[in-house]
């Protein structure tokens, strides 16, 4: 005979965390950088700061290593059509590496933490 359990609580039953009244410690200003195109010698890029990004598609991504984390990272925070248009433009590793400490930086991350990583 198998049983089903569910995890569910009684409405009258008090939360011990109410996550919807967590606020972000600090601000949550988006990095802005300039990357130049063929098309535009001055374009300029905005990414979402780190702490305001989607978790889910990050820990998805970062189930495939260090760079599929950090690319998971630029695509969420750039979001679908700037992260198109930046991929267009052939970008140097050491450009890409300064890039993300800066955004780190701006971000308030020390080098080589991410949202994704753990506390332990």
């Amino acid at each position: 005979m198998s049983s089903t359990r569910t995890a569910t609580t009684p409405d009258d039953q008090v939360a011990e965390f109410n996550l919807n009244a967590v606020k972000a410690e600090g601000g949550l200003d988006p990095f802005r950088f300039l990357w130049a195109s063929k098309e535009d010698p001055n374009r300029r890029l905005t990414m979402q700061h780190m702490d305001g990004l989607n978790v889910w598609p990050l820990l998805e991504a970062a189930d495939g290593g260090d760079h599929r984390a950090m690319t998971g990272i630029f695509k969420e925070a750039l979001g679908k059509e700037q992260w198109d248009e930046f991929r267009k433009t052939p970008l140097p590793q050491y450009k890409l590496k300064a890039l993300f400490r800066e955004y780190q930086k701006h971000s308030g991350q020390e080098s080589g933490e991410s949202p994704a990583s753990s506390d332990s």
